[in-house]
């Protein structure tokens, strides 16, 4: 049994799309490949068949590999609430919540049941591929670590390095690791590659040698900027972004502080019809709207209050008056309502605050979470989708009469009278094709695309970036 662990000279390197494309290469060459993440931070997370969850990376590179997602391929997510504090969820489910200290304290008792996943995965597949988090150059959190080398040691797995070139100084990011990180640590490395070139990369030929020469490690390659990244789903909010410049109707998602499974907008950006704005703390909403989507968040209350500091309350209402639609997504749902109600504190201090009002509901915060794949109908138009709840609270008044889907006895979400005010708590609702066709057809879409084909073929095309620039033969091969 094999593993191999990427971990990145700092974050946001391209580990996620990187370890994505390494399992569907595995893949092609007839080996049963798995994914595993000993620790995520991520608010964009995806439900799991055995009703648990995992960030969204993991479930994307579970699909590179043919598998269903579970929850032993990321035993650790973080999920933050505040600036300081995380929701954490272990094997799928809500432990507890922490600040940044007690999570400390917390994270050395963890490892067991990071080992216990990562161990069954481990004799179910001929290879494991690990994605680590942050940096190990982060020395001062070394200390109880199961993310980085604390894991790496723990299991007894070979780390291999990624750096990113696109954003500077990428031969001190590898030989700066090597420098601050334990000597035991760094007998742990194979070899480091590096992503992101843009331009030839034979340019950097003289680069790549003087980290060989420095570090003694071995190199993998030098890849070159993938352009279709961006088709593939985002996990990190800094990675979120509107889609390329084109004609069509305007869909405006508002980028909420706490903005979660926001991958719930990547069908609609591969649109050709469609022309998506992210629009960002202090922009205005565009005259030309066409639609406001108001999308999930880790912390409604605490949204609610940062959409109306931007202005967009007042904005949105304008451009209700002038006959524009809108969509809530969960916690955007909850938005929507007249009064949000906490009586026990969920989301922070014990209150109520007065939604929107554009739908007739109000919400109360329950400590239950609902955490579930769905096959649904969409009540208007009578067309099955799949999609998926994670959210606490529930919502009810009279718009509750028409129901934005079915789902077996069970109504979700609300309509306006006029129709062009709906929310729902279904996330994924996007990636069926006949239903986004559908729903993109009222505001005069006639051409769409196929998100999941898409998808796939993107994930073959990695697959054969990695092969073209990285020795794969030599990577798979290694071992400790």
């Amino acid at each position: 049994m094999t593993a191999i662990m990427i971990q990145g000279t700092g974050s946001n390197v391209g580990k996620s799309m990187i370890v994505a494309g390494l399992c569907r290469a595995a893949k092609l060459r007839g080996l049963s490949v798995a994914p595993f993440k000993p620790q995520n931070m991520s608010n964009n997370a995806a439900v799991t068949a055995d009703d648990g969850e995992i960030g969204r990376a993991q479930a994307l590179q579970a699909l590179a590999c043919g598998l269903d997602p579970h929850t032993d391929m990321n035993p650790v997510l973080l999920k933050p609430e505040t600036d300081v504090g995380s929701q954490v969820v272990v094997n799928g489910k809500r432990l507890t919540t922490a600040k940044a200290r007690d999570y400390a304290k917390l994270k050395p008792t963890l490892m067991q049941a990071v080992l216990d996943s990562f161990n069954r995965l481990n004799a179910q597949h001929d290879l494991v591929l690990v994605e680590g988090a942050g940096s190990p150059a982060e020395v001062n959190l070394r200390k109880g670590d199961i993310a980085n080398m604390g894991f790496a040691q723990a299991a007894g797995v070979p780390v291999v390095l990624c750096g990113d070139i696109d954003r500077g100084g990428v031969i001190a990011q590898i030989v700066g690791t090597q420098a601050v990180i334990d000597p035991a640590d760094a007998a742990l490395v194979r070899g480091f590659f590096i992503n992101k070139f843009r331009g030839d990369p034979t340019l950097f030929d003289d680069g790549y040698q003087m980290i060989k020469d420095h570090t003694g490690w071995d190199g993998y390659g030098v890849l070159p900027w993938f352009a279709d990244a961006w088709k593939l789903p985002a996990e990190d909010a800094l990675d979120i972004r509107s889609a390329p410049s084109k004609d069509g109707v305007h869909i405006v998602c508002l980028k909420l502080s706490r903005i979660a499974n926001f991958d719930d907008m990547d069908p609609l950006s591969q649109e050709p019809g469609v022309r998506l704005t992210m629009l960002g703390a202090g922009q205005p909403l565009p005259a030309d709207t066409d639609v406001v989507i108001i999308p999930g968040s880790k912390s409604t209350r605490g949204d609610l209050a940062f959409l109306r500091e931007q202005g967009w309350d007042t904005d949105i209402s304008a451009h209700v008056r002038r006959g524009g639609h809108v969509l809530g997504i969960c916690g955007g749902y909850q938005i929507l309502g007249h009064r949000i109600d906490d009586p026990d504190g969920i989301e922070g201090l014990p209150g109520c605050d007065i939604g929107l009002g554009l739908l007739n509901i109000n919400t109360t915060m329950t400590g239950d979470k609902r955490l579930t794949q769905v096959d649904a109908i969409h009540a208007p138009s009578a067309l099955p989708f799949h999609g998926y709840e994670i959210h606490k609270g529930r919502s009810d008044g009279p718009d509750c009469a028409r129901p934005f889907a079915t789902i077996g006895n069970h109504q979700d979400g609300a309509i306006s009278a006029d129709g062009r005010i709906s929310g729902s708590y279904l996330h994924g609702m996007f990636r069926d094709d006949a239903f986004r066709a559908h729903w993109l057809g009222q505001f005069g879409v006639t051409q769409t695309a196929a998100y999941d084909q898409t998808v796939d073929q993107v994930l073959n095309d990695l697959a054969a970036h990695l092969d073209t620039h990285m020795d794969l033969d030599a990577f798979f091969a290694i071992t400790l």
